[in-house]
């Protein structure tokens, strides 16, 4: 791995106030020494964007359980490809439907986290896919 730290910015988006998931999922990538700033609950769209642009971050993850993530992935995606951040890892997680998955991933999400998923699962991911994106 390359000697910088991966820097991820994680939250969630909308009135949406689970965070159990997310908090563990940050919580994971920092112990597994990775700098995440973790914005909480409640962020507007563009406040995300702004703090993947003011990190210089190189992963986007967004947690949802209360529905409404495929419009709001539409929107964010739009606005990673508006402020050319398409170099960006972005990841979802949470309570998202199955035949959801390939719409989010056409839309240029990396991958999507289902309940369950063992978080050294998706901590390995995030390393490997970032390490291939830095070459």
């Amino acid at each position: 791995m390359s000697n910088e730290k991966t820097k991820v910015i994680t939250g969630k988006i909308g009135t949406d106030g689970h965070y159990r998931g997310i908090e563990a999922v940050t919580r994971a990538l920092r112990d597994a020494g990775m700098e995440v700033v973790y914005l909480g609950a409640g962020r507007r769209v563009e406040e995300v964007i702004k703090a993947v642009i003011q990190e210089d971050a190189d992963v986007l993850g967004l947690s949802f359980l209360c529905g409404g993530h495929m419009q709001t992935m539409k929107k964010i995606m739009a606005r990673i490809k508006e402020k050319d951040l398409d170099h960006v890892l972005v990841i979802a997680g949470g309570i998202i439907y199955d035949d959801e998955i390939p719409e989010m991933k056409e839309l240029g999400v990396a991958e999507v986290f289902l309940p369950g998923v063992p978080l050294a699962d998706m901590v390995d991911y995030v390393s490997v896919e970032v390490e291939k994106r830095k070459k």
